[in-house]
């Protein structure tokens, strides 16, 4: 116990996280005023859990059928016809064979080469995410999204520090909470658990890595501007992250349902308020918040640089987004092709090495009675 106990003072040394002449009896609850402690943040694992489950049932009873309501069709896949090697080579040595490895496969099988090379594409596209289950990811987190926009709006908008950044340290740190402030923060922080815990059964995007980067980053941020009591900073930056979130799952949802133009233009409305939110109001306003300001009013400790670096590492990957974004938005303006940046495409059966002629442009435009569907992955009809 002892070496466990040491590393438990060390981690809660008042030094760390708090400024100069302040210890964390300063911030015991008295005279009926309530402040942030470490511990009510437990309570957002079992939350985690249960937003778990509300998903499950919320997925099943209402996106499921709102994707039926919108008609997101299932395109049909062309099933690789059964073959006990190759599929042995699928599930054991990979899903992508080299060119040795497919004339020897080829051998094994009595197959032709393209035949052993059409046999992993089909097998491929069977194991890639439906359409469906996309919809209803999407669906999930834009429901998230944007009742925690509206929620946090109402938290913040009649405060006077989200009008006069300077009030967010007035007091600092004998700030006490209030139960708005106190549920805002469960519930983001809950969710945001809730989605790494979910991660790898999620649709797997290209920028996987920097989503895992994201979650644990704000994780920290939300646990650590709860008990350092940032939490007006903290409420600022999270309604900030919301205000753009929602926008672009719903252009997500309106693109699995082929609704082109929709899409394009609410895309194109999340891009500005991405940018704006992002790139301007976080950097200029919220971050010169917390990096000027509190110098004024006690020197750095290592809470204010733990915090700022916490931010930065947002901001370079808001940096990294906002890159995506706009060549995406720059793709749709000049109408080459929709389709997010970050998600995975499908394989078409003319795009990889077959001859266009022999299996024609139809292959990669599957049609939905008659139209040609706009999924997630399939380029726009010009």
């Amino acid at each position: 116990m002892g070496m466990f106990q040491t590393l438990y003072d060390y981690f809660w040394w008042e030094r760390l996280w708090l400024p100069v002449n302040l210890t964390w009896a300063d911030l015991e609850d008295r005279d009926g005023r309530v402040y942030a402690k470490a511990s009510d943040l437990y309570i957002t694992l079992p939350l985690a859990l249960l937003f778990l489950i509300v998903r499950y049932f919320f997925e099943l009873y209402v996106a499921t059928p709102l994707a039926a309501l919108l008609n997101v069709k299932e395109k049909t896949r062309l099933r690789a016809p059964p073959n006990p090697t190759l599929e042995h080579f699928y599930l054991t040595s990979g899903k992508q064979p080299k060119q040795a490895e497919v004339e020897l496969l080829s051998r094994q099988s009595g197959l032709s080469g393209r035949q052993v090379e059409r046999w992993f594409r089909r097998r491929r596209n069977q194991d890639r995410p439906s359409l469906l289950k996309k919809f209803r990811e999407a669906s999930w987190r834009f429901t998230f999204y944007l009742i925690a926009f509206i929620a946090g709006m109402a938290v913040i908008v009649d405060k006077p520090w989200f009008y006069d950044m300077k009030k967010v340290w007035e007091g600092y740190p004998i700030q006490s909470t209030i139960p708005s402030q106190y549920w805002y923060y469960m519930i983001e922080l809950s969710f945001y658990w809730s989605l790494l815990f979910s991660i790898a059964s999620d649709v797997k995007r290209k920028d996987f890595k920097e989503q895992i980067i994201h979650h644990v980053a704000t994780i920290i941020l939300i646990s650590f501007s709860w008990f350092a009591n940032y939490i007006r900073a903290g409420t600022l930056i999270m309604a900030l992250h919301d205000s753009s979130d929602y926008l672009l799952e719903s252009a997500k949802m309106f693109n699995y349902a082929g609704w082109k133009n929709t899409c394009n233009n609410i895309f194109i409305v999340f891009a500005i308020v991405f940018i704006i939110t992002r790139l301007v109001i976080l950097p200029f306003w919220i971050l010169h918040c917390t990096i000027v300001y509190p110098l004024e009013l006690y020197p750095a400790f290592f809470g204010y640089y733990f915090f700022n670096s916490m931010m930065g590492v947002l901001q370079l990957l808001h940096i990294f987004w906002a890159y995506l974004i706009l060549r995406m938005a720059h793709k749709f303006i000049t109408g080459k092709l929709v389709e997010d940046e970050r998600s995975d495409r499908e394989e078409t059966e003319s795009s990889e090495g077959e001859e266009a002629g022999a299996v024609g442009g139809a292959k990669s435009r599957p049609l939905a009675n008659g139209h040609p569907v706009l999924s997630n992955n399939h380029r726009k009809n010009d």
